[in-house]
């Protein structure tokens, strides 16, 4: 009896330490849309498109107005979403298409399972992790790729997928995360949704066609595919707050870049491998609030992008902070000090937490945040930059084949209007010092581990 009585002594802090653990663990859902261009919430002024329920997420939360994506495209923004570092530390520099089309770029086939991965990292902490959306961390193209599910997550369903997994309907992507919810309610739960919206093929369903009658055309189509992704989002939350799991759970809503450009009457229609046929890029018509740029483009149109963050009781309502530097490689750094683990041995992150910012305190960055963008367009005014670096709300854009630098004051100038290079010809020089040294420290190729069987056959 006295030595059971022990063994329970010294047991009962323990349990109390685990339940304690578990109830201070977040449930963590992060939502990133594809292609919205920051003015696209009604919130941010929109000209045409109605978000309630983002606009709602933002006035019980954060609307932070000075983050960035670390890639203006695709695939390459999502790794750095995944890993916490910038894309080019794994050799992914563009979209995921094809082997042949790797090759030329120097892209490996897929995003290296063996990278440092937050799901991975959270699933060793004790979560239930998901994946429900867009993948496109390889592509259809390629019929070897891995499975979401070695990356670390519990469950997926997910479209741009490798070509020998199952493609889920891209419309499926919330009702997925939904009911995820509800069967993991009593555990710590870890979902990456990431909506198809409003990246081509655009696929806008009847109801929303008819709120939006009285537009024209291409608006009507793209404010009908942006109502009915904020519909479910207030659907989310609705059943957060029925769980009885609102007040633990952390929601951060962001896009990966900015708009697509606009295509002509000729491009009405598309056809893409994975979600099959619809409306094309003539019903791409983002707004960037007056920033330069789109989608490819380093300037603010193109990397600037809406970012929310709601839990109440722990994230102060009803905030804008239009100063505070933030990037997409912060989050996996802020998820981790959230969850109440460290990062893995010998992992070093390119972002930093932003903890201090997402509960309201002044967060000032000490990390630059760097651009490396191999596929500018010199001859489409604003997308001539192939490389950038932002310090202290300092932006400095290059293309190092035009010779051509600007330098912009974000605190000022936060739609960058104004170049002032010629002012600040120190700060420039600094600039690109740094800038040549992350240059210098970028791989070489690829990881051969993430190479199909398919290059046997090309190379």
């Amino acid at each position: 009896m006295c030595l059971r009585s022990f063994i329970l002594l010294i047991s009962f802090p323990l349990l109390v330490f685990t339940q304690e653990l578990k109830t201070k663990q977040p449930n963590i859902i992060f939502i990133f849309a594809d292609d919205w261009g920051y003015r696209d919430l009604g919130i941010h002024g929109s000209s045409f498109c109605e978000t309630p329920n983002l606009d709602k997420m933002a006035s019980e939360g954060i609307d932070f107005q000075n983050v960035s994506v670390v890639n203006p495209v695709c695939s390459p923004s999502r790794v750095g979403v995944m890993t916490g570092q910038f894309p080019a530390r794994h050799s992914v520099h563009g979209h995921f298409a094809s082997v042949q089309s790797h090759i030329k770029r120097n892209m490996p086939d897929w995003l290296d399972t063996q990278a440092p991965l937050l799901p991975k990292m959270l699933k060793n902490a004790g979560y239930k992790t998901a994946h429900f959306g867009k993948w496109h961390l390889s592509n259809t193209h390629v019929e070897d790729g891995p499975s979401p599910l070695d990356y670390g997550y519990d469950e997926y369903g997910a479209f741009n997928l490798p070509g020998h997994l199952h493609q889920m309907d891209a419309d499926s992507t919330l009702y997925k995360t939904i009911d995820f919810v509800k069967r993991h309610k009593d555990q710590p739960f870890f979902i990456n949704a990431w909506i198809h919206a409003t990246h081509t093929p655009h696929y806008p369903k009847e109801k929303y066609m008819k709120q939006f009658s009285h537009l024209e055309e291409q608006k009507q189509v793209y404010a009908a595919v942006v109502a009915e992704y904020d519909e479910r989002i207030g659907e989310l939350f609705k059943t957060l707050k029925e769980l009885n799991i609102d007040k633990n759970t952390l929601v951060v809503f962001s896009s990966d870049n900015g708009p697509e450009i606009t295509g002509s009457k000729e491009i009405k229609i598309a056809q893409d491998n994975s979600t099959g046929s619809g409306l094309g890029t003539y019903y791409s018509v983002g707004e960037t609030q007056g920033l330069k740029g789109q989608k490819r483009s380093l300037f603010a149109g193109g990397v600037r992008i809406p970012f929310l963050v709601r839990w109440p009781e722990s994230v102060p309502s009803g905030i804008v902070d239009k100063t505070t530097e933030i990037a997409t490689i912060d989050l996996l750094p802020t998820f981790l000090e959230l969850a109440g683990i460290g990062s893995p041995k010998g992992y070093l992150p390119d972002g930093e937490s932003i903890v201090r910012a997402i509960k309201g305190n002044v967060f000032n960055r000490r990390k630059p945040i760097y651009w490396d963008w191999r596929f500018p367009n010199n001859y489409r005014k604003d997308f001539w930059p192939d490389a950038a670096i932002q310090e202290d709300n300092w932006k400095l854009l290059i293309n190092k084949k035009l010779n051509k630098t600007e330098l912009y004051n974000i605190l000022s100038d936060w739609s960058e209007q104004k170049d002032v290079s010629k002012e600040h010809p120190k700060r420039v020089l600094s600039m690109l010092e740094k800038l040549k040294a992350f240059e210098a420290s970028l791989p070489i190729a690829p990881p051969k581990n993430s190479f199909s069987k398919e290059r046997k056959t090309l190379e």
